[in-house]
């Protein structure tokens, strides 16, 4: 059974909390054991890239998920509360992860190097698979393995509904060979709709004119099929032999080859083609700069969804990422997209200058399609790589992709750093477990490139990677929150995010660090970080933040004060800015409760001179090349700022204060340069 990723069944509970994500690997081993059982054999596609003739559809639906973003932000603020079903988004990375989930699994997983649905179709036509399981209607027009839906799929029993090609066709009047042209003329990814409207307007007229009677039924089902009616008219014997568009059809020569190009993108290995030109694989967007064995490897590797980012850099040109769990009215926080773009710079930079020194080399920018506010996506950001800074050369990619020894490991280790800005944590390696090295990595890069990010918000990220160890999926599961607070959410998906890049980066070094110390469900879960969140502006106490375990509480005095040392070294000093979190209006919730004390103090808001209103957004050219400058002014106004300390304030904040103040006012809120 051939399952395209996208369709996977399993929900991420708490998804705008930044998931739970041992409970997601539960369910997804409950999904897998369940067809296992059943003699059934799973295999997994994933989108590997986005086809440039499907970016405008790709756009609007990452438009109409922005919005829904917006309206989960508001119901948190003004309620608190995790929103219901109408508003459930999906977590940040969700995609990203599920393959190396399901691959961790024994899963087979392959991502694609072209559409997605397409290989799915051919795979499942070549290898007589019992079905695909999806959702997608093209599963329909392809004709390839029978589909079954996975939105009626009952796991427990495992039925489902199935979808019947020869049904239909008979239902309509088709055959299996003119579904193609019947789905471009409704409108799917390749020929959007309003590009067809005149032609299914005069079909709908003249299906009327023949159908007197028959217009009872819904709208959708009289346009279907009208258009079949049309699609049967036209359709002779030429071009049942060749595949051709009709000639009869009434349509202007782009029309005319945006309609092959839809019907030719339906058409498996083994059918007939229409005569396209050059359909071939594009040869690697930076093929001159990387050896022949980087690029075998490469692919490979992303086929075998074993890496993530390096096939899209090297061969692609082009790198996305859809939506993020992001506050568009929270003006202090920078998107995750601006975050992490020093960070993709450098792994650009040491993909494609390998081995050559920056000012020697003129590579051609990366085309990059983020989804973050401000940015109409009506074109790419053409981000330019960044050498990464060693002591000695640019290291040789082929060396770290395939060189052996102790001197490459160490190579290895200090480029994947290099590309966080935190070269000081090699001497970290060996002496802390992986998981906590590289969330003292992440958690250091973000403090760096974000000045208004707080020592409460560094505190409740190291206090989550270190106590989450040593939780069981029970006790993360009966974690209670008060409240919820937005910017601990944005937070907590900046996170995820980061855990991409820090993927990424790994993949692009060679793998210094076992892939799995970098997957959520081995160093985050976003139930707990929210609730140490919480504890953190409230004012607890080191002892309670770390569950009052010694053990805990003194590796995360360690990580801390390397995090201090690391930031005070580039001239960031990171100072106690409590949130004071408060529970939103709405109805009383008396019953949830997380373990760090009752009196939640109240938040200040805040308000004006964030990152848009300096013209930062990616609209600005001028001012988004001098990002770094206009930062390192500071500055960001509050109101409303009262804070009520905790019962037990933290000593080692308080300690020669006698209590605890309030954060300096700013005109603008200080920001990371990128």
């Amino acid at each position: 059974m051939v399952w395209p990723a996208c369709a996977t069944g399993t929900r991420v509970k708490t998804g705008c909390v930044g998931g739970q994500w041992r409970e997601y690997m539960d369910g997804l081993k409950g999904w897998v054991e369940a067809f296992s059982s059943a003699g059934i054999r799973l295999v997994f596609f994933f989108d590997g890239v986005v086809e440039e003739q499907k970016r405008r559809e790709w756009v609007k639906r990452r438009r109409r998920v922005n919005g829904e973003i917006s309206k989960l932000f508001r119901h948190i603020k003004a309620q608190g509360e995790q929103p219901g079903r109408e508003l459930f988004c999906l977590p940040s990375g969700l995609a990203t992860f599920t393959r190396f989930a399901l691959r961790s699994l024994g899963q087979e997983v392959f991502c694609s190097v072209r559409e997605a649905d397409y290989e799915i179709a051919s795979y499942a036509r070549q290898h007589g698979s019992m079905g695909i399981l999806g959702q997608d209607s093209d599963f329909i027009i392809y004709d390839s393995a029978p589909c079954f839906s996975v939105a009626k799929l009952r796991i427990h029993s495992l039925t489902t509904v199935m979808y019947d090609r020869q049904r239909l066709c008979q239902t309509i009047g088709l055959t299996v060979a003119q579904l193609p042209l019947l789905a471009c003329l409704l409108g799917n990814d390749v020929v959007s709709e309003d590009k067809m409207m005149h032609i299914r307007n005069n079909a709908m007229a003249t299906y009327r004119i023949d159908n007197p009677t028959a217009h009872s039924g819904a709208p959708q089902g009289q346009m279907v099929m009208a258009v079949s009616h049309l699609v049967s008219s036209v359709w002779g014997r030429e071009e049942q032999e060749t595949g051709l568009i009709p000639q009869t059809l009434n349509l202007s020569a782009p029309h005319r080859e945006l309609l092959k190009r839809g019907v030719h993108s339906y058409l498996l290995p083994g059918e007939e083609a229409i005569q396209l030109g050059d359909i071939s694989a594009p040869s690697s967007a930076f093929e001159k700069h990387v050896s022949s064995e980087i690029l075998k490897a490469c692919r490979e590797k992303h086929v075998a969804a074993e890496g993530f980012m390096v096939y899209s850099v090297l061969c692609e040109g082009v790198i996305e990422c859809s939506n993020t769990l992001e506050d568009e009215e929270d003006t202090e926080l920078l998107p995750q997209a601006l975050v992490y773009k020093p960070c993709r710079q450098r792994i650009y930079g040491l993909l494609l200058f390998n081995g050559h020194e920056g000012s020697r080399v003129d590579l051609p920018a990366i085309r990059e399609w983020f989804v973050y506010a401000g940015n109409a996506l009506k074109e790419p950001d053409m981000v330019h790589p960044v050498p990464i800074s060693l002591q000695y050369n640019q290291p040789v990619l082929d060396l770290l992709w395939f060189g052996n020894g102790p001197e490459v490991s160490s190579l290895r280790l200090k480029s994947f750093l290099s590309m966080f800005d935190c070269q000081e944590l090699s001497e970290l390696y060996g002496a802390v477990e992986d998981s906590l090295l590289a969330a003292l990595c992440l958690v250091t890069y973000i403090a760096l490139q974000i000045q208004t990010l707080s020592q409460e918000d560094c505190d409740a990220y190291l206090s989550q990677a270190v106590c989450l160890r040593l939780k069981s999926q029970k006790e993360l599961q009966h974690i209670k929150l008060p409240f919820l607070c937005s910017r601990a959410v944005q937070l907590g998906s900046l996170y995820v995010r980061g855990l991409a890049h820090l993927l990424g980066a790994n993949c692009a070094s060679g793998g210094p660090l076992p892939g799995a110390t970098l997957m959520p469900w081995s160093s985050f879960d976003g139930r707990l970080f929210h609730s140490k969140y919480l504890l953190a502006h409230s004012g607890s106490d080191n002892t309670v933040l770390l569950d009052r375990d010694p053990f805990c509480l003194s590796q995360f005095l360690c990580l801390r004060e390397k995090l201090t040392e690391t930031c005070r070294k580039r001239g960031r000093v990171l100072q106690s800015r409590p949130k004071a979190p408060q529970q939103a209006p709405g109805p009383p919730n008396r019953d949830r409760h997380t373990g760090g004390g009752e009196n939640w103090s109240e938040r200040g808001e805040t308000t004006g001179g964030g990152w848009r209103e300096r013209g930062e957004a990616r609209g600005d050219p001028n001012t988004c090349e001098n990002r770094e400058r206009l930062w390192e002014r500071g500055g960001g106004g509050t109101r409303g700022e009262h804070f009520h300390p905790h019962p037990r304030g933290r000593s080692h904040r308080s300690r020669g204060r006698g209590r605890y103040q309030l954060a300096p006012r700013w005109s603008q809120p200080p920001a990371p340069g990128t």
